[in-house]
């Protein structure tokens, strides 16, 4: 039996630049973020057929996988599992102002994620049940079919992590773009990945803004989820 989950971030939202936290911040997708849920909607319905489209509470997420649904005639549904991290008293605040007024643990963040508590918010342990959570009622569920997953940029680390058996302190080896596309297939219970955040489906504009972003990132601070 093969089970085959596509797996992705949600369209392009406010908050990006200049970066903030934006976490549970309930924010809708961009003009950018609605023509690149399109665009993905249309290459998912190129290569798969999905029997679901599970997708995390959040507007942006929801938005990203209604386009989805409705290019693949795929039922969606909402999984609470899904839903980005806390980041408590730092939701919505830059990186600027984070890194002015909690230089500490904003320096602990960058660098031991997995040792990290935000204030007021939750951990990657955290996060990391609930992902297990999602992954485990999939696989019950949803076995021997494909079903697309749309969720945050901290959810597709969490269940990529787990999936490559990858320590909490892996966390900011692996990052994924707004709308790009993954693929994990269990072959039974034995997992393997695919491909991951690919991009080649999305409009030019999307590639062009995604390259002036990646070329800030090489002398930054990692990126927060999303």
């Amino acid at each position: 039996m093969t089970t085959k989950i596509i797996l992705m971030r949600h369209g392009h939202v406010e908050g990006i630049r200049p970066r903030r936290f934006r976490g549970r911040e309930d924010i809708p997708l961009t003009v950018l973020g609605r023509a690149q849920a399109v665009a993905t909607a249309r290459r998912v319905a190129e290569l798969w057929r999905p029997h679901a489209i599970l997708t995390s509470p959040m507007a942006r997420c929801v938005e990203t996988a209604a386009t989805i649904s409705d290019a693949c005639g795929a039922p969606r549904r909402i999984l609470d599992t899904l839903i980005e991290i806390d980041y408590g008293l730092w939701q919505w605040k830059t990186h600027e102002e984070i890194s002015r007024t909690w230089p500490e643990l904003y320096r602990m963040w960058c660098t031991t994620p997995h040792l990290f508590r935000f204030p007021q918010g939750e951990s990657l342990q955290d996060l990391i049940a609930r992902v297990g959570d999602a992954l485990r009622y999939l696989l019950q569920e949803h076995r021997d079919r494909t079903v697309v997953v749309v969720g945050h940029n901290s959810v597709c680390r969490a269940l990529t992590m787990q999936v490559l058996d990858q320590p909490l302190s892996a966390y900011w080896r692996l990052h994924f773009r707004p709308c790009g596309i993954s693929e994990i297939e269990f072959v039974g219970d034995v997992a393997r990945v695919l491909r991951v955040n690919e991009t080649f489906h999305l409009p030019a504009a999307t590639k062009e803004s995604q390259n002036n972003l990646s070329a800030q990132r090489s002398n930054s601070e990692p990126v927060q989820s999303g």
